[in-house]
């Protein structure tokens, strides 16, 4: 029997152990996408206790703690911190097979030093640990962030964001971690929330532009990316239930875009017009601006309604959407390949089951302007636990090119979630060492380094062109 989650974790091979530890362990991190607060950044936020820096903001672990019957005031509740991790503690115990069990004990163990294991025997016991260790001045935001070996961080921020903290944090020699702006225009393209008049005259007022036609809403976008862009921004990103391609004259979409100005409500087929015609502009202007679009697709959010008036979006009630037409993704990248506008793009679907369709995407629209250019994104959210994070490599090789993959993301908004990365680089390690140990792959490790470094880091510092 294998020792619990001890230094050969998931790794299950000597050729796998090898790869680990002399190529993936201690290459550094990169974080293309994330949702942590830049602000926190800048201020060097010092959390007063483990729950804060664990529980607050975690839907993933709100889920779980629901699924264990949990009352909701120890999860977002107004219950005192300490008992809110009390109750998680007690649930973490009997996570059995869930990737929370072991992001949460690779978190201990990096972070915190312990390597025991966190259920409601222990929980008084590292809850102790835990908040000692958080009051030592090398815990401190910035200081997790280099212990976590990482280089560059992209965040995701709204077209009418000041970008006021990545200006200071540029601006402060003392931290040498590049923290760079993401673009995610996702309310400017949502036409039928209700919400979407007064962003629209939000946006006129930081762009300086009265928005009055669907032109003028595309001039506003790109005065706004040249900002964005000033602020070293080479990466955009979509939230899409799926992608879709329903292409109408210029004349309908400004008809529809007036409509909707006036007051009116849109049909879902203007809807779907409407952003289709959204998605072909920002597309082609990424490609001027040799910006990355990444589509995350696949999820249908806020299910619960009661839950979602209660406590607003991303609190942990979003499902797989079994929709998502690899026809009409095909036909979007081909309608901006067709016009030389097709940018560096990364294709996520939340569905497992797309795997397939997007590997063969991808090779319907490389090319030699850039290595592995359409890329098939990370497991992502509900995949990227072990199972996940094996089958979309799979899939990936055996379709496309796994040696090109620009690798994880943390896409969280927790600052001790760089253990991710640790978790699939294992994943990763086994995979591949598995191959050689089967006589699949030769143990050609001048090839091997440069395959595992790649899909780790390299990939991806030449892929979305950042200077490191």
């Amino acid at each position: 029997m294998k020792k619990f989650m001890d230094k050969d974790f998931l790794l299950q091979t000597e050729t796998a152990q090898k790869l680990y530890f002399d190529y993936a362990a201690n290459t550094p991190v990169l974080d293309y996408h994330c949702h942590i607060n830049p602000q926190e950044i800048y201020e060097d936020r010092q959390f007063e206790n483990i729950t804060q820096v664990w529980l607050g903001g975690d839907h993933y672990k709100w889920r779980f703690m629901r699924s264990c019957g949990v009352d909701e005031r120890f999860i977002t509740g107004d219950a005192p911190d300490k008992e809110k991790f009390l109750k998680w503690a007690e649930v973490l115990g009997k996570a059995i097979g869930n990737p929370l069990f072991h992001w949460s004990h690779l978190e201990l163990q990096k972070y915190f030093g312990y390597n025991g294991v966190l259920n409601k025997n222990t929980a008084e016991e590292v809850w102790e640990l835990c908040n000692k260790r958080l009051a030592e001045p090398d815990m401190t935001v910035r200081n997790i962030i280099k212990q976590s070996n990482v280089t560059l961080i992209c965040t995701t921020d709204d077209p009418v964001d000041s970008l006021e903290w990545h200006k200071k944090i540029a601006e402060d020699p003392d931290f040498t971690v590049q923290v760079l702006p993401a673009w995610r225009p996702d309310k400017a393209m949502n036409i039928e929330k209700v919400t979407y008049k007064d962003y629209i005259a939000q946006l006129s007022d930081v762009a300086g532009i009265s928005i009055n036609s669907f032109a003028d809403l595309c001039k506003a976008l790109a005065v706004r990316m040249d900002f964005f862009a000033s602020m070293g921004c080479s990466v955009s990103d979509h939230a899409l239930e799926y992608v879709m391609y329903v292409p109408a004259s210029d004349e309908e979409i400004e008809s529809i875009f007036a409509k909707r100005m006036g007051g009116d409500c849109v049909t879902r087929e203007e809807e779907l017009k409407f952003k289709t015609a959204f998605m072909l502009f920002v597309g082609k202007e990424y490609a001027k601006r040799n910006w990355v679009l990444q589509l995350h697709y696949g999820c249908k959010r806020d299910n619960n309604t009661p839950m979602f008036d209660k406590l607003g979006p991303d609190t942990g009630y979003d499902c797989i959407n079994n929709y998502a037409p690899s026809s009409e993704m095909a036909d979007y990248l081909n309608a901006l390949e067709s016009g030389g506008n097709l940018p560096k793009t990364i294709i996520y679907s939340l569905n497992p089951n797309d795997n397939q369709a997007i590997g063969t995407i991808l090779g319907c629209f490389q090319n030699s302007s850039a290595a592995a250019k359409i890329q098939q994104g990370s497991a992502w959210w509900f995949n990227d636990h072990k199972t996940g994070m094996q089958d979309q490599m799979i899939s990936l090789a055996n379709l496309g090119n796994l040696s090109g993959f620009v690798g994880m993301l943390t896409d969280s908004r927790s600052f001790l979630s760089y253990t991710r990365h640790d978790y699939f680089r294992r994943i990763l390690c086994n995979l591949i060492g598995g191959w050689v140990e089967n006589g699949e792959f030769p143990a050609d490790y001048e090839i091997l380094e440069e395959i595992v470094k790649g899909i780790c880091y390299n990939n991806a510092v030449k892929y979305f062109g950042f200077k490191l």
